[in-house]
């Protein structure tokens, strides 16, 4: 099956790829998780954090915001000797932020899709080298987000995350998922 060349031969990398990359993602809970996988990633390759993606499932709740919200101290410090995760304390502590500030949104989900116009937006790149860093919706996702009380969440990493949830999709014109997902968005 071709793939976009960014995916390597990594089993998790192609079911990533293949499963959820650029699909389109409503659901809250999901998103709360790419939210912060996202700003976990900052600075490193996504695969490492695809890698460690199970551990931080089980270290972070679940990404269960109410819990991770109550994130003590001691739970930060203890998760700073875990060699499971990528052992940041400003990326761990902003996930314990994050939580609490996606406490007090009202319709995370709906929110987080106004800045693309609540539809997917399909994009037809050619090639990886099209595919932009920062997109003026991320800018503007950004901006919100900061105002918001969340951190880690610059245009790069907002961008990232509207790729990874469905908001924009990147596949280049030679991947089958870009003719999968185009097909699917104009039925």
């Amino acid at each position: 099956m071709p793939r976009c060349t960014w995916c390597t031969n990594d089993p998790l990398y192609t079911q990533y790829h293949d499963q959820e990359w650029g699909v389109p993602n409503r659901d809250p809970q999901a998103l709360f998780e790419f939210l912060l996988l996202e700003g976990f990633q900052a600075g490193l390759s996504w695969i490492t954090v695809l890698r460690k993606r199970e551990r931080y499932r089980q270290v972070l709740f679940g990404f269960d915001a109410q819990r991770l919200a109550q994130m003590t101290d001691a739970e930060i410090d203890e998760r700073m000797q875990d060699p499971g995760i990528i052992r940041n304390r400003r990326k761990l502590e902003a996930a314990r932020r994050n939580a609490q500030a996606w406490l007090e949104l009202d319709e995370p989900a709906v929110w987080l899709w106004s800045f693309v116009g609540g539809q997917p937006k399909i994009n037809h790149f050619r090639s990886i080298t099209q595919i932009p860093a920062i997109t003026p919706e991320a800018q503007a996702m950004s901006r919100a987000l900061k105002k918001a009380g969340f951190s880690f969440v610059g245009p790069t990493i907002c961008y990232a995350f509207m790729q990874a949830s469905g908001m924009v999709m990147d596949h280049t014109l030679d991947c089958d998922r870009y003719r999968a997902l185009s097909a699917d968005a104009s039925a």
